[in-house]
């Protein structure tokens, strides 16, 4: 985690609230704490780390800002529901959702774990969050490109059905854009490399020895943890690129549809 960072500007985003899904560590966290060094009320959601969230919130809320810490399992829906009743009970509403949970590659899960978490998952949670969001609000989502551009360009098989499934997420929200923006909500999908550190890079490097290092050196450079937060951090608040897409790092190696 790093320290103050002024990813952001200082104050930006003063009277706002975010929520981040699963925000209790790595690019969730980093990416919370960005958003709360701007001044945002946050909400640090968790599945199973409480203590891990609990810790990041009194880090939070020295900064002066309001924090609520949800535990939450989005693959179910009553588990959802009763995150986003405790965030209108708290704040009322909700200015930034980003959907930054994901997953697929975890051992023991259900043959459809990735669909369930990577696609049907975040539609709950952003039809579930709709209520709250009003005019002005803005809906991140986090992605691969290597989901992202999974139809044009092959990727390791380790992880082909955890990008399939991502992207089939990323679809299925996209197909949302008309009627987010005809009640005045931004859309805006954060698309990153392999990024250094996280628990997809060491599942994949386990799987896949030296796959990282490949990848590295043929896009030049990766991102680490903090430093890819700071981009889904920076997509809160700048404008909205073409096709509503924020691209993160190299993409010679991918092809584009």
């Amino acid at each position: 985690m790093t320290e103050s960072s002024s990813v952001l500007s200082p104050g930006s985003l003063a009277g706002k609230t975010a929520l981040v899904t699963g925000s209790s560590r790595g690019i969730g966290a980093d990416t919370v704490r960005y958003l709360a060094e701007a001044g945002a009320n946050v909400v640090v959601n968790f599945r199973n780390k409480a203590p891990r969230a609990e810790k990041l919130a009194t880090q939070l809320r020295e900064l002066g800002v309001r924090v609520l810490v949800v535990g939450a399992d989005l693959t179910d829906a009553d588990s959802v529901q009763a995150m986003f009743d405790e965030v209108k009970s708290e704040f009322g509403g909700l200015d930034v959702l980003v959907l930054n949970a994901s997953g697929g590659m975890e051992a023991g899960m259900a043959e459809d774990y990735a669909l369930q978490l990577n696609r049907d998952a975040q539609v709950r949670v952003l039809e579930t969050a709709r209520p709250l969001l009003s005019s002005g609000a803005r809906v991140v989502f986090v992605t691969s490109h290597q989901a992202h551009f999974i139809r044009t360009t092959e990727t390791m098989p380790e992880y082909e059905q955890v990008a399939l499934s991502k992207r089939a997420g990323e679809d299925a929200l996209r197909d949302r854009i008309p009627a987010l923006s005809e009640a005045g909500i931004d859309f805006v999908t954060v698309s990153g490399d392999m990024i250094e550190g996280t628990i997809t890079a060491t599942l994949l490097e386990r799987a896949n020895p030296g796959a990282i290092a490949s990848r590295r050196d043929s896009a030049g450079k990766l991102y680490n943890v903090a430093e890819f937060a700071a981009e889904v951090a920076l997509a809160v608040v700048d404008p909205i690129p073409e096709d509503n897409t924020r691209l993160v790092g190299d993409t010679t190696s991918f092809v584009g549809e």
